[in-house]
């Protein structure tokens, strides 16, 4: 089965939500070291632990983010805001521009996959993902065939 889905065109904000939500959640261990740094304040008690570790951490969130928004920007970028439609098959995914042109991703470029509660989201990099929110898929089989393609992939379990 193929599964072709209406022109969709990634919002930048989106991405960035979704990519720096992505980031950290694989990086939770960045709290650990906050954590971990402001303790200092109750072997030597100085509140420049806590606000050095703060701005830290503000600045490392502000690195990500600065990171996601020049993707929007940069000419290799520019393909994942394009206005595209899918044609989703258990071997590929096309992403198509228009009829004549499109680009194949194989399914082993995708590192991991996540469904939220109305879209999923595949990841091939940190920086580079296919965002496919329900509303461009024509009816619930083919959302039902997506997701089961992924489980039988190993990207989303049951």
């Amino acid at each position: 089965m193929i599964v072709r889905t209406k022109k969709y065109q990634l919002p930048t904000n989106t991405y960035i939500k979704t990519a720096l939500g992505a980031v950290l959640k694989q990086q939770w261990w960045v709290g650990l070291i906050y954590l971990a740094i402001c303790a200092g304040y109750f072997i030597i008690p100085n509140w420049w632990w806590i606000i050095g570790a703060t701005i830290a951490l503000v600045l490392y969130i502000l690195f990500w983010v600065i990171q996601f928004a020049g993707v929007t920007q940069l000419e290799q970028g520019k393909f994942m805001f394009q206005k595209m439609s899918y044609e989703i098959s258990s071997q590929q995914i096309l992403l198509k521009l228009n009829a004549k042109q499109g680009m194949p991703m194989k399914w082993d470029q995708i590192k991991r996959a996540t469904k939220g509660k109305d879209h999923f989201v595949l990841y091939a990099s940190k920086a580079q993902l296919l965002y496919f929110p329900f509303k461009i898929f024509n009816n619930e089989n083919e959302i039902r065939f997506i997701e089961t393609v992924l489980k039988r992939k190993g990207f989303i379990k049951e």
